[in-house]
């Protein structure tokens, strides 16, 4: 089994065998009491908003997440199948079973016990595929939710985040860039962008030019006392606000600038692949900022106080997030708004170095 059925596909696929069950009515039972179906010119009307529909549907969701859902869902199908268990319709005692198998390193393909993280990723994903294929799962069910709530007591401490790039931290890995070429001006930007916006990777190498170059992640727009990105983020469209710096060399804005001015970059993707000195027409992958966070971050000798193999495991593109929201000096409403997060627990989840201690609560109850 793949990921889920595309939605609507029933409307252009023509008769079909009745369901076993019906829980609703279906779109053609709907459509049927205005008229017959298959009467002229109304299927040809009936395909073309089935495929506005899924492409809508499709946008839902983000490739990454499809892709990542459509995985969870085959190693699930695939666990099932070996213990000779039905994948569907879902059973919560089957699911139970299955993250039970995940946490114990014996869910299948070779893979060692899953953490706390994935099994709820793998949960969510399993939930998604039911919901494609018309079923319906309460993750709430305790043949679930105890087997879930027992994981977390005893899968050990929780998982370590990856090290915040603060401030002093982000100039010296600027030092270790070549500014004399292309690439070197284009990574700073990359870095200074990254870290003031508080940016997802995928959000820094979605971005482009205009809003008429095909709104693939966003744009920007620049101002006299700052930049402002229109960002296509997991929950919608949001804007963040870039200001200038305090200095032309820490500026995030003027760095931008310059890339576009000496890459001759106008239209099109921000940031784009160098190749023996010149500017290519691809834009780059998220990958490439993960890499280079990784790599300036161990060449400027961040946390050296680590052995080398810890360090680079320490860091990656969720860095320079954790470096912004760790770092600003401001209430925690704005650090919350410029990185689109839904609530303010989720915002003190990225703040590595938060004000501990300032409020003593030992000293105010008289010790």
């Amino acid at each position: 089994m793949t990921g889920g059925p595309e939605p609507f596909d029933d409307l252009d696929a023509g008769p079909q065998e009745p369901l076993p069950r019906k829980t609703a009515a279906s779109p053609s039972d709907k459509m049927s009491l205005t008229g017959p179906s298959n009467s002229p010119g109304r299927s040809g009307h009936l395909q073309d908003l089935a495929a506005r529909a899924r492409d809508y549907a499709k946008a839902s969701s983000s490739d990454n997440t499809r892709k990542a859902y459509a995985a969870d869902w085959r190693h699930y199908s695939a666990w099932a199948r070996r213990q000779n268990l039905p994948a569907l319709p879902p059973d919560p005692q089957v699911i139970g079973l299955y993250i039970a198998a995940c946490a114990s390193g014996t869910g299948g393909g070779g893979k060692p016990k899953s953490s706390v993280g994935t099994i709820e990723r793998r949960l969510s994903a399993l939930m998604w595929n039911f919901a494609q294929r018309g079923e319906s799962f309460d993750r709430k069910d305790r043949h679930v939710a105890t087997v879930l709530a027992g994981i977390r007591r005893t899968q050990g401490p929780p998982p370590e985040q990856k090290e915040a790039v603060l401030p002093e931290d982000l100039l010296a890995m600027i030092a270790t860039l070549d500014l004399g070429d292309l690439r070197g001006l284009r990574d700073r930007a990359i870095l200074l962008i990254g870290f003031a916006g508080g940016l997802r990777r995928s959000e820094i190498v979605g971005l482009d030019c205009r809003r008429e170059d095909g709104l693939t992640g966003g744009w920007i727009e620049f101002f006299d006392d700052g930049l402002l990105l229109t960002l296509r983020g997991k929950t919608g469209w949001r804007e963040v606000e870039i200001g200038r710096g305090s200095s032309d060399s820490t500026c995030p804005v003027v760095a931008l600038e310059t890339w576009l001015k000496f890459a001759r970059i106008s239209v099109g993707p921000l940031f784009r692949r160098v190749v023996s000195g010149k500017v290519g027409p691809d834009r780059l992958t998220d990958r490439h900022v993960a890499r280079l966070v990784k790599h300036t971050a161990l060449a400027a000798g961040v946390r050296g106080d680590l052995a080398e193999g810890e360090r680079e495991k320490k860091f990656s593109g969720h860095s320079l997030r954790a470096g912004l929201a760790s770092s600003a000096e401001v209430d925690e409403r704005y650090v919350q708004k410029q990185l689109g997060h839904a609530s303010a627990e989720m915002t003190r989840r990225y703040q590595r170095r938060r004000d501990r201690f300032r409020v003593n609560l030992t000293k105010a109850a008289g010790l």
